[in-house]
Formats: C-alpha cells, sequence, structure tokens
C-alpha cells in the first residue's frame, strides 16, 4: 500500500513538474519577438538589388499546312539568369509601385519534326536554339500584408518592357554555321506579369523571395519565307522567375 502511494506521489510529482514546463514554454512563445527595422516602412523610397533564375519559353502557334514535311513543332524551355536593381516607392505600408531594371539572358529551343517518309515513320529532327540578351524594365504595382512581427506577403502585377541586345530582325538571310536560316527574333518585347513573394525583415536589410510570370503581348517572331519560321503564325514569350531581393 505504502509502495503504491509512493508511486502515485511520484506520478504526481512527474504530472506537475511536466505541466510546469509546459507553462514556462508558452510563457516564452507568447513573448513578443522583437521587430527588425521597425522604421523600414515609414521610408518614402528605398532601395537594393535582385538575383534570379527562371525557366524560359514561348507560347507557340504554327501552321503546318506551310510546309510538306513538317509534322510538329515543339517548344523546350531553357533555363535562364537574370540580374536587377530594385527601387520601390511607398504609398502608405501597404502599397508601393516598384521599378526593377536589369538584364536577362535567355535560351530558347525549337524543335521541328519533318517526315522522312510518307507514312511518317521516321523523322529528321531540327533544333534551332533561340538565345537572347535583354534589358529588362518592368514596372510593378507591390500589395502588401500587414506585417507579422518579421514577415509578411505580397502580390505583384504591372508590366515589362524588354529590349533584345541579340535580335537579328534587321539582318538578311541570316545564318547558321550549318548553312541553315535563323529564326528571328524582335527586337522589342512587351509583357504582362504578375507574382507572389514573401518579406523578411533582418536586423539590418529586408530579404524578399518572389515568384513571377511573365506572358509577352506582342509577336516576337520576325515573319521570313524559310522552312523554319513560315509554319509559325505567331509566337510569344513566357517566362517563369524566380528572383531574391536584397533591399535596405
Amino acid at each position: 500500500m505504502l509502495r503504491c502511494f509512493a508511486i502515485l506521489m511520484g506520478s504526481k510529482r512527474s504530472i506537475a513538474f511536466f505541466f510546469l514546463l509546459i507553462s514556462s514554454a508558452c510563457g516564452v512563445a507568447q513573448k513578443d519577438i522583437p521587430d527588425n527595422l521597425p522604421k523600414f516602412d515609414n521610408k518614402t523610397i528605398h532601395f537594393g538589388f535582385s538575383l534570379g533564375g527562371g525557366l524560359n519559353g514561348f507560347r507557340l502557334d504554327a501552321d503546318l499546312s506551310k510546309s510538306d514535311t513538317l509534322v510538329k513543332i515543339e517548344v523546350i524551355g531553357q533555363p535562364g539568369f537574370n540580374v536587377n536593381m530594385v527601387g520601390e516607392l511607398h504609398f502608405g505600408p501597404y502599397l508601393g509601385l516598384r521599378f526593377t531594371p536589369g538584364i536577362g539572358f535567355a535560351s530558347r529551343i525549337l524543335r521541328y519534326s519533318f517526315a522522312n517518309s510518307p507514312n511518317q515513320t521516321q523523322f529528321n529532327i531540327v533544333d534551332r536554339v533561340i538565345e537572347s540578351t535583354y534589358i529588362d524594365i518592368p514596372l510593378d504595382f507591390k500589395y502588401r500584408s500587414k506585417r507579422v512581427n518579421n514577415f509578411a506577403s505580397y502580390v505583384l502585377i504591372g508590366g515589362r518592357y524588354s529590349i533584345d541586345l541579340a535580335s537579328q530582325e534587321n539582318t538578311d538571310n541570316q545564318v547558321d554555321d550549318r548553312g541553315e536560316f535563323v529564326v528571328k527574333l524582335k527586337r522589342n518585347n512587351y509583357n504582362f506579369e504578375t507574382g507572389v513573394g514573401f518579406d523578411f525583415f533582418m536586423e539590418y536589410f529586408k530579404l524578399s523571395f518572389e515568384l513571377k510570370f511573365a506572358y509577352g503581348l506582342n509577336y516576337v517572331i520576325v515573319h521570313e519565307n524559310t522552312r523554319f519560321a513560315a509554319p509559325i503564325s505567331g509566337l510569344h514569350s513566357r517566362i517563369f522567375l524566380f528572383g531574391k531581393n536584397i533591399e535596405g
């Protein structure tokens, strides 16, 4: 009997000690986390820089009837890289206008399948690699959520004007080292873009991660009467971008 009482008392002490630990942990968890950069939202404008990558591709409209042997055209997206400056004009704690000019490097592949036999059982696959170097001039509205301790989320919507420095729009009868005509892109590209992101307020700067999607509004294909360009009736750029921003 005494042994059972001792065990019971020991259990009660263990339970009491366990609840004491939980109470202490809850008390620590309920303490306010110090706000980093408490005056950040009071700034009218702030600056920073962004490094990012992405997947570059096209939305393709093709008319295969313009070729006797062409069976299919595929777009194969390729990774890219971009570096941008960041400037944001604050209209309040939640709304801002972001200007993020920079330079981007993109590559895409157009894969053509030509039939080598009348019954289309054998194909000749030809890849056209299209590379671009863009001067990007994006302008977006940013709407941010209420800051919770040192975290906030946001959405972006806006537009982007891009100049393709590698464009061969104004060259005549340009061929590659294999004697094949290249697929030319226009120099100017206009995009609608939208995205989401997350702000983390650190001790000395704000770190953000964002994902954006840019969709070309204008046709970028230069129409020519070659076996690669003629079957393409429309070509819009499509870009998925992932960026890391550091702002002060």
